[in-house]
């Protein structure tokens, strides 16, 4: 891939592809949630990164076809702050033509359908112009809502892994799901 800028829009939100740029609006958006997320995050995260420089490897993980990363603004504030990350990473192809889904939503834009709507859209892209077959999302039995955000897109559970991985210092038994596209073609 090269370093084209991807804009995908939704009726109420604008995903678009990170910018040098975005740095603070991206520690920012980490300092609001700080709290909120801990429950949920990997202990060994990116994160740890200065914003500037974390926003520098996804760009490259972009051009080397790896990962594909969303900010996630509202449609009528498209400069204004972040509130929500929608990332589609570990970009497998060859004979296998899969990804894992990831995704975060500011607290204070919880419950409106935000992010089922970022996400949805994401799909259709990773799908119709990725040309992906199959998305995997794994999540934490205690998390509900994002159960219940799978659910609504059609993943389907296809296991439980016992200790899957590092959450806040300890490890976590994760519900693992996935979506295929029936529409994939072989190019």
């Amino acid at each position: 891939m090269n370093d084209t800028q991807i804009t995908l829009t939704t009726s109420r939100l604008i995903l678009r592809i990170p910018t040098e740029g975005d740095s603070f609006e991206l520690q920012a958006f980490e300092e609001r949630n700080m709290s909120h997320l801990i429950s949920w995050r990997p202990t060994l995260q990116e994160f740890n990164l200065d914003h500037t420089t974390q926003i520098m490897k996804w760009k490259e993980e972009f051009r080397e076809n790896r990962a594909i990363r969303f900010l996630l603004f509202l449609r009528e504030y498209p400069e204004g702050e972040i509130i929500g990350l929608c990332n589609f990473s570990q970009i497998f192809r060859g004979s296998f033509q899969a990804c894992y889904l990831g995704y975060q939503i500011d607290a204070a834009y919880e419950r409106k359908g935000l992010m089922s709507e970022a996400v949805e859209r994401g799909i259709q892209y990773m799908f119709e112009e990725q040309n992906i077959h199959r998305i995997m999302a794994n999540y934490m039995p205690s998390n509900t809502r994002s159960a219940q955000l799978l659910k609504k897109l059609g993943f389907t559970i296809e296991g439980r892994a016992k200790k899957y991985l590092l959450i806040n210092g300890q490890w976590e038994d994760h519900i693992l799901t996935s979506l295929t596209n029936q529409g994939w073609v072989f190019i």
